[in-house]
């Protein structure tokens, strides 16, 4: 007796919206557009919905995107939610990747929409040691087909803290080629600008990177420090303008506010410094190894495992003003190979962080949920 062979099932096509609350120049905004960008590639139906704000990384988003923008003005935003409901089942949509603080809102698409599948991706590098209460989080879990993380520290605490197992580290990465419009220029001597691309909040710590230049006086070789990110002018902002006025370093320190040129604007840069109290995986450290500039970072969440001290760029400790102090003075002095070190980064930036490796990894696990 011959055994029938069942039918062939064909695979759900994949089609799927990116969820993130905003498209102000961050790390999971800009991670939100890339996989949307690279995913309109790979699959039927790729698409981008912003849910509170718009921001300059709006013109970044490429053509093949459907992009929504659903103007949410509460947490409980009914014509916002129905607005949401309405696109997901226009376009047949069947996973939402939620971004960050967005997962509230999957999951509120989801009580009405039992089908959908919510992937929730973790950018929050300090989550694990923070003090407040991630109950909504916890709660919202059990809704929870996977969770991304962009760490070993947050990849353990979803472990033992969601009620999903499936749990994937996903690194990030940066597209290969991106449409800029050339609009900032800095100021300064070309190869002497020193660039910190981070949004004026904290942990970014602004304050220490302003206080380790002006104390290693590179400022009087030519050297000049550029703030690159949105400035929300609040207390934060305001104490670090203070300090440049009153200790008179207007004409080697500058801020930009937040550009939509960051390639052109790294372009014009010799370092790229980041100074985090915590951090997840930060994109900004890819932007600048594809840049091919030299790194300083502190030694907060993955930025060790992206920057080998002395190989790939240099490491100081988390707030050591003495340890950025000495490597300010020993770059200006060409104490270390710079250019030997940012052409490590880049080959290692190019080798183990593009969209191929990554998006094969993000594809499996999304066809896994359907």
């Amino acid at each position: 007796m011959t055994q029938s062979i069942p039918p062939l099932v064909p695979k759900k096509e994949i089609r799927i919206l990116q969820l993130i609350d905003s498209l102000e120049a961050g790390g999971a905004e800009r991670m939100a557009v890339t996989i949307a960008n690279t995913l309109a590639k790979k699959v039927v139906f790729s698409g981008l919905v912003v849910t509170r704000f718009e921001g300059n990384l709006k013109a970044t988003i490429n053509d093949s995107v459907a992009y929504s923008f659903l103007k949410k003005k509460r947490t409980l935003d009914i014509k916002a939610l129905l607005q949401l409901k309405k696109n997901v089942k226009q376009n047949k949509v069947s996973i939402i990747h939620a971004h960050g603080s967005s997962y509230f809102f999957a999951v509120l698409l989801k009580l009405m929409l039992p089908s959908i599948k919510i992937f929730w991706h973790d950018h929050l590098g300090n989550r694990p040691f923070e003090n407040r209460s991630n109950f909504f989080i916890k709660l919202s879990s059990f809704f929870f087909s996977g969770v991304f993380v962009v760490n070993e520290e947050l990849r353990k605490w979803s472990l033992q803290n969601l009620k999903t197992t499936n749990v994937v580290f996903l690194p990030n990465y940066v597209e290969e080629k991106i449409v800029e419009i050339k609009s900032t220029f800095l100021k300064g001597e070309e190869g002497k600008r020193i660039v910190l691309l981070a949004n004026l909040r904290h942990p970014k710590n602004h304050l220490l990177a302003f206080e380790a230049f002006t104390l290693s006086e590179i400022a009087k070789l030519g050297w000049t420090l550029h703030f690159v990110g949105k400035d929300s002018f609040d207390e934060y902002s305001g104490k670090l303008k203070e300090s440049i006025q009153l200790k008179n370093m207007s004409s080697s320190v500058f801020l930009y506010g937040s550009c939509g040129d960051v390639q052109h604007v790294l372009s014009q840069c010799s370092v790229g410094l980041m100074t985090s109290t915590y951090e997840g995986f930060p994109v900004t450290l890819l932007e600048y190894g594809k840049a091919n500039l030299l790194v300083v970072t502190s030694n907060v969440g993955y930025c060790s495992q992206l920057i080998k001290n002395k190989v790939t760029g240099i490491c100081f400790t988390s707030e050591s003003v003495t340890e950025l102090v000495s490597i300010f003075s020993a770059i200006a002095n060409n104490m270390y190979s710079n250019s030997l070190l940012a052409n490590n980064l880049n080959t290692f930036v190019a080798e183990n962080y593009s969209s191929k490796a990554v998006i094969k990894k993000l594809l499996f696990s999304y066809k896994e949920t359907l």
